[in-house]
Formats: structure tokens, C-alpha cells, sequence
């Protein structure tokens, strides 16, 4: 059976998967009953969840203009997760309708859904594939047809390292797509952080679903920037990255750190 394009075997409904965690709590309908528990469970276990993926997600947008404003006409945003109005090419169209935009993701559903958002942005494209194995992304030729990597990037990674584990070598991940991009090309990360609160018990339930949480301290997310100068105010909790609203309830428990990075 096929279902947008894949075929339903492709998808793992036995667990939950982040992607679909992520969009539950955003209150998408893009996931399965497998994934709302989860969600359920995360929420009781950090209370401050659904107000923090809603901070990463605000975050997310406003590093968007940011980069747009400092003239990036390019983006790859690798581990996209499923689509959430407004999505990264609408933000950065709405200020330069030139802006080219490549999503990327590892789940079949990410894929069918996108493909079928972007079948009318010609500027924008979306490719399977997995961050762990980070020069397939960078030599596929869906990417190289939309981007030009003799002109600046602005390269997304937002809530997707939490998800790889030390053995995955993110900062060789991360360090691979620097030294890609050409001078004023941009980094936006956000990352996962048991330093406010212990969230042993949320990280337990990503460990039952399809990518396990790997909480870092500052002191590991930080070292992601090598290379990159820190944009004000630096790292900081995701509600504090250029605000542009008052910081929401449980702020002070929530625990991504964001930050954004030019490469000089």
C-alpha cells in the first residue's frame, strides 16, 4: 500500500516518533495514537514541554528574518519536522521572495507531506535524507539544484543534534557543514539542555521512541559554534534569542538553549 507518494510500511507506528511528537504538541494532526501518548507522558514528565517546543518554534522564525535581514537568499534546514504554519520558506518569502529554501528530514512522512506543500514554491525543495550521514545531504542533487554554496547558507539545525549521540559525532557533523559554506553564511541551532530542571524522566520517553534525547550542558552545545561568531545575545534559553514578546509561562524551567552564528 502506498499512501503520498511512500508506502505505509516505510512509516514505524509501533513507536513514537520525535518529528510527530513535535507536531502534536504544536497541535498538528499529523500523528498517530502512539505519538499523542508519548507526548501525554513528556508533558507530565516536564511540565513546561509544550511551552518550550512553542518558544523553539517561535525562535525558529525570528532567526529566520534575522538571517533573511542580513541578506541570506539561502536555506537548508535539515531536520525540518512536519509542516507548522508559517513554515521557513513562507517566513523568509515574506521578506525576500527570492529566498531558495531546502528542507530536509529522515521520515517518509515529513517527505509526502512537504512534497505536497511545496508543489507550488518552485524556490523550495525537500529531500529525505539522515544528518547523521550529513555529505549525503550536502552532494545531493536536489540540494545542489536549489542552493549554490559559492553564495551564503544559512544552515538550520533546530532541535535536531539533541537526537544524535556522541558515537553520532555531531560536532564532526556540525564541523562538516562549516567548512561547506562560504564566508557569511549563518548557523541556527537550538538544543535540548537537562541544566535548568532534571528531566531524566523526559528523556526516558524518547528513548522509547524512534531517536533517543541527548541532553548537553552549555559547555557541549557551545563548541557547535567553532568556527562561527556568536550573534547578541549569544546562547542563551530559546525564549531569550531577540524577543519579541514577553517570555511565556515556566520560562525559567525550559530547557533548549538557541543561538545563531555567522561564519566570518
Amino acid at each position: 500500500m502506498t499512501t503520498e507518494g511512500f508506502r505505509f510500511e516505510e512509516i514505524d507506528v509501533s513507536r513514537p516518533h520525535p518529528a510527530r511528537i513535535y507536531d502534536y504538541l504544536l497541535g498538528g494532526k499529523d500523528n498517530y495514537e502512539v505519538d499523542r501518548q508519548a507526548g501525554e507522558k513528556l508533558v507530565a514528565a516536564a511540565p513546561e514541554a509544550r511551552i518550550g517546543l512553542r518558544a523553539n518554534r517561535a525562535f525558529l522564525q525570528r532567526a529566520v528574518r534575522h538571517v533573511v535581514a542580513h541578506g541570506i537568499r539561502q536555506i537548508l534546514d535539515i531536520g525540518t519536522g512536519l509542516p507548522t504554519a508559517p513554515n521557513v520558506h513562507e517566513t523568509a518569502q515574506e521578506t525576500a521572495p527570492d529566498t531558495r529554501v531546502v528542507y530536509v528530514d529522515n521520515d517518509p512522512i515529513v517527505r509526502a507531506h512537504a512534497d505536497a506543500l511545496l508543489s507550488k514554491a518552485g524556490a523550495t525543495s525537500i529531500v529525505q535524507a539522515d544528518v547523521r550521514d550529513v555529505r549525503s545531504i550536502l552532494d545531493h542533487p536536489d540540494v545542489r539544484r536549489v542552493l549554490d554554496f559559492d553564495e551564503p547558507v544559512g544552515v538550520f539545525l533546530v532541535a535536531v543534534l539533541h537526537f544524535l549521540t556522541d558515537a553520532d559525532r555531531p560536532r564532526e557533523v556540525v564541523a562538516t557543514l562549516r567548512d561547506a559554506l562560504p564566508s557569511g553564511s549563518f548557523l541556527v541551532l537550538s538544543h535540548a539542555t537537562g541544566d535548568f530542571a532534571d528531566r531524566t524522566d523526559a528523556q526516558a520517553v524518547y528513548n522509547r521512541a524512534t531517536a533517543g534525547l541527548n541532553l548537553r550542558p552549555y559547555a557541549e552545545i557551545e563548541p557547535f559554534f567553532d568556527g562561527f561568531g556568536l550573534v547578541e545575545p549569544g546562547l542563551v534559553q530559546v525564549p531569550f534569542w531577540r524577543p519579541d514578546m514577553p517570555p511565556p509561562a515556566r520560562y525559567r524551567e525550559i530547557g533548549i538553549y538557541a543561538g545563531v552564528g555567522r561564519k566570518d
